[in-house]
């Protein structure tokens, strides 16, 4: 055999730069800005699957009550599709007298799902996890007095899907299997986990802890991932922090192409990058943790995050709201850092 190989890497990057971002962020005026916001969540709808969705009614069951340090831990299933069921962890602080903001806690890869940002630390390999990751941030927030809402997204934990089941495949997930499902039927992984987490919000927003007060989105990594989309197409989400998740698509996923098949969302890069999904955000406050030894940035590492942040910044000096997004960086790896997170969310969240 040859040691000459005959690669497509070249014709797709270049194709990659041709089309890259017809609807990307541009607008110079608040009514273009407008326009522009309805036609991308318009498209991104339909690029995902969101509008195939199938509603159904939540039916919620509270299956089991843990009372642990500072708060009270109850799991919960709620009812996101026909015959699709979302499991859930709710953290109530203790002493809670009056409706608190809720924060729903998403979580990323190698977690086991909710259980790492619940803090289930008895099941093996979560203590593990908690301190590569510091992956425990839903019982920081609800030590903190938020109520928060620990689901596990399609594909883990108690949601993994058959190639993936088993005790010994705990810390696994499906996104191979559910998106080689899920694409030739019109939908994909983001849309799917989107679709649920709107679904949490409704539940959320119903039960008496949080009634009338705001709605928080953070995660981590994949958990990253699903509070951007989110916050970008659900304006119910009024504050987000996204930890290890905003970087230059040509960089840190065409590049680094063998990353989950959870990011990638057919004809998405001839739309967007990701500062325009930033730029759906505002004006509300959108925090990025960004660790400067995080691999997942690129080879060009922190300049790939500032780009992005940059466009995303375009569109919130434009509504006039400067103050509202920010980038957070720190001295290290792929991991939730939090040391601004929780004065961003007690900002804009209690304030």
């Amino acid at each position: 055999m040859s040691e000459r190989y005959f690669r497509s890497e070249a014709f797709l990057k270049a194709r990659f730069d041709t089309l890259h971002r017809q609807l990307g962020f541009r607008a110079a005026t608040l009514d273009a800005w407008q326009v522009w916001r309805q036609e991308l969540r318009a498209t991104l709808r339909q690029l995902t699957g969101l509008e195939r969705m199938v509603p159904v009614a939540p039916h919620p069951r509270v299956t089991e009550t843990v009372q642990c340090e500072g708060y009270r831990r109850e799991r919960v299933e709620i009812d996101t599709e026909p015959g699709v069921t979302m499991p859930m962890y709710v953290l109530i602080p203790d002493g809670l007298h009056c409706p608190a903001p809720a924060v729903i806690a998403a979580h990323g890869h190698d977690s086991g799902g909710k259980i790492s940002p619940a803090g289930v630390i008895d099941i093996p390999g979560v203590a593990e996890r908690v301190r590569t990751y510091n992956y425990d941030y839903g019982v920081k927030a609800a030590q903190r007095g938020f109520v928060l809402f620990c689901p596990d997204a399609r594909g883990f934990g108690e949601r993994r899907e058959s190639f993936s089941a088993g005790p010994d495949k705990l810390f696994n997930s499906s996104c191979a299997q559910l998106a080689h499902m899920a694409i030739p039927l019109g939908l994909t992984v983001v849309g799917m986990w989107v679709w649920d987490l709107q679904r949490l919000i409704d539940y959320a927003q119903a039960r008496p802890e949080c009634q009338g007060r705001k709605v928080g989105a953070i995660g981590l990594s994949g958990g990253g991932l699903q509070t951007l989309w989110l916050a970008a197409l659900d304006d119910r989400i009024a504050c987000a922090v996204v930890s290890g998740y905003f970087y230059g698509m040509k960089d840190s996923l065409l590049e680094l192409s063998n990353n989950c098949e959870c990011n990638y969302v057919p004809r998405l890069w001839e739309k967007i990058d990701m500062g325009d999904l930033g730029a759906l955000v505002a004006p509300r406050p959108l925090l990025i943790e960004a660790g400067l030894r995080d691999p997942l940035n690129g080879a060009r590492g922190i300049d790939n995050v500032k780009e992005q942040v940059d466009i995303a910044r375009r569109a919130y000096e434009l509504v006039h709201a400067p103050a509202a997004i920010e980038l957070s960086t720190f001295d290290g790896p792929h991991m939730w850092h939090g040391v601004r997170a929780w004065s961003w969310l007690d900002m804009w969240l209690k304030g």
